[in-house]
């Protein structure tokens, strides 16, 4: 799965995104989270820098699996507790940044997506769109409801990337749930209006397979929207996705739960 953005556009992507989670954090730390809705601000930002903190340790090779528990948790306390919960944010997105310019072209670290990029990409690319998504959330407590694409200010390469990477890396992967209860395949076209992308996912009672394109003229169902309205729906953060044919938001809504993001 080639990445579709150049290694310094994750991490200014990256960066711009942890600005605006930190600017959307300031004086709203209790604010609940629409997007998030078992978090408030403060539990989001400890979150997103915790999450920072752990690429940060795999890039460095400081955490590996015998330690990462530990690690992870004492992030996100840190992040709990911090007198300036936007300035720690931004000092440990500044440290993934510069461990990532820092770390060879061929670096071999632990990664967990289908189909990804050399290892230095992955988290690259991983990091941009975890840290993208996350000030969508900030904004969704600012804002009190679920922005619009428009407000979010998604550019159309950044959304195009983040499809790839979901529809692709995650989506595939044999522990999702995103199966149906039999064999018969059902097909999903999901098209990026604006910039003319589209992939086919099909869905079984085995692992969801994903191919760039639309290899299907007849699928089950097709979901369109501009490239940012189709990354913020499925990610869950967007209502702007159209649909035809059979349910599949719905489906995909309560079947592909990812930790992490």
């Amino acid at each position: 799965m080639p990445a579709m953005l150049e290694f310094d556009d994750y991490l200014d992507v990256l960066y711009t995104a942890a600005e605006r989670l930190s600017e959307h954090a300031l004086d709203i730390s209790d604010q609940p989270v629409p997007t998030c809705r078992d978090w408030n601000v403060r539990q989001l930002v400890a979150h997103t820098g915790m999450v920072h903190r752990w690429a940060t340790g795999i890039i460095r090779g400081e955490i590996n699996s015998r330690n990462a528990t530990t690690a992870t948790d004492r992030f996100e306390v840190d992040g709990m507790l911090v007198d300036d919960p936007g300035g720690w944010l931004l000092a440990g997105a500044g440290d993934l940044a510069e461990a990532l310019e820092e770390a060879p072209d061929d670096l071999e670290r632990f990664f967990f997506l289908n189909d990804a990029p050399p290892s230095k990409i992955a988290w690259a690319r991983r990091q941009c769109h975890e840290t993208s998504i996350h000030a969508v959330d900030g904004l969704s407590a600012r804002l009190g409801q679920f922005p619009t694409a428009a407000e979010t200010e998604i550019l159309a390469a950044v959304g195009t990337d983040g499809i790839d990477e979901l529809l692709r890396g995650f989506a595939t992967r044999e522990h999702e749930e995103l199966r149906t209860t039999s064999a018969e395949t059902v097909s999903v076209v999901f098209e990026a209006t604006d910039v003319g992308r589209s992939w086919t996912l099909r869905l079984s009672d085995g692992p969801a397979v994903c191919d760039e394109g639309t290899t299907d003229q007849s699928p089950d169902a097709r979901l369109s929207g501009t490239a940012a309205q189709l990354y913020l729906g499925l990610w869950n953060r967007g209502t702007e996705i159209h649909q035809e044919g059979v349910d599949v938001l719905t489906f995909w809504r309560e079947r592909l739960r990812i930790e992490w993001n």
